[in-house]
């Protein structure tokens, strides 16, 4: 996990938005707090969309390195979030599953939740070049 949270430390906007990261008995878990700045929508609040989509990609990267032995960064191919339902003010959490890890290619699908795993606030595929 220390690998995991030495990388997030390195990105930029991952530390702009608080991201940290955990590790449960199911394995890697990312965890977005709830901060006013990332607020999208002041009135219900709301964490903005594009916060929601960084943090579910980056989510998808830590579990491809977490799973790697190498120090390489996969590179995004594509990636699509399907929005679900509103993120209101409390932290959200992110799980990552590789469907599929190639030689050159990795699919992996990746779930924002804040209180149940089971009502994700987003989901989001993304294949990546290793």
């Amino acid at each position: 996990m220390s690998r995991a949270n030495d990388i997030v430390g390195q990105i930029p906007y991952a530390n702009f938005i608080g991201m940290g990261v955990e590790r449960d008995a199911k394995g890697l878990v990312c965890v977005l707090p709830f901060k006013d700045a990332n607020v999208g929508n002041r009135w219900l609040p709301a964490v903005h969309g594009g916060v929601i989509g960084a943090f579910l990609e980056m989510t998808a990267l830590l579990a491809l390195l977490d799973q790697s032995q190498d120090d390489r960064i996969a590179r995004p191919i594509n990636f699509s979030t399907d929005y679900l339902r509103s993120a209101g003010p409390q932290q959200t959490h992110g799980r990552a599953e590789i469907v599929k890890l190639g030689r050159r290619i990795a699919n992996v699908r990746v779930v924002a939740y804040q209180d149940e795993e089971a009502k994700p606030v987003a989901a989001g595929i993304g294949n990546f070049l290793l």
